[in-house]
């Protein structure tokens, strides 16, 4: 299941990918097979966790965060790895605050893991891209197998 970051509608594409670039079935814009982060706001969180298939991963970062930066690579790292079966978001809390408020994020980078419609584990604070992989897919119960 992959996410049209012009859209943000979810599209299914079979695996391995067909030959050429896949189409979004809504805006027929080009999709992104590679699971790298995308950018959200409160709007489009809303609709991908309600609606998405697969876990939804979170990141809520800030510009000036250190830390927050430091979390990007590990996250494009597990995103990669997991195209597909796991949806890497990223919210910018500087320009969403309402959004981070509402969801009681009191320090970035904070990460919240959802699955079939709720949150089913939450973490702030740097971790390492193998600390990264195991949380998600123990909160998960096992289920996605990543590695990164």
């Amino acid at each position: 299941m992959f996410r049209c970051s012009a859209c943000g509608a979810l599209n299914r594409v079979s695996q391995p990918a067909p030959a050429g670039t896949p189409s979004c079935g809504r805006c027929h814009g080009a999709l992104d097979l590679s699971g790298k982060p995308q950018s959200v706001d409160g709007e489009g969180l809303s609709r991908v966790v309600v609606s998405s298939p697969i876990p939804v991963l979170l990141d809520l970062w800030a510009p000036w965060c250190g830390p927050c930066r430091t979390a990007a690579p590990v996250l494009e790292s597990l995103g990669q790895a997991s195209a597909g079966r796991l949806l890497v978001l990223k919210l910018n809390t500087e320009e969403h605050p309402e959004v981070a408020s509402s969801l009681g994020v009191r320090g970035i980078p904070c990460f919240v893991l959802y699955a079939n419609g709720r949150e089913v584990a939450r973490r702030s604070g740097l971790m390492s891209g193998a600390e990264m992989s195991r949380w998600v897919s123990d909160s998960l119960g096992g289920g996605v197998g990543m590695r990164l």
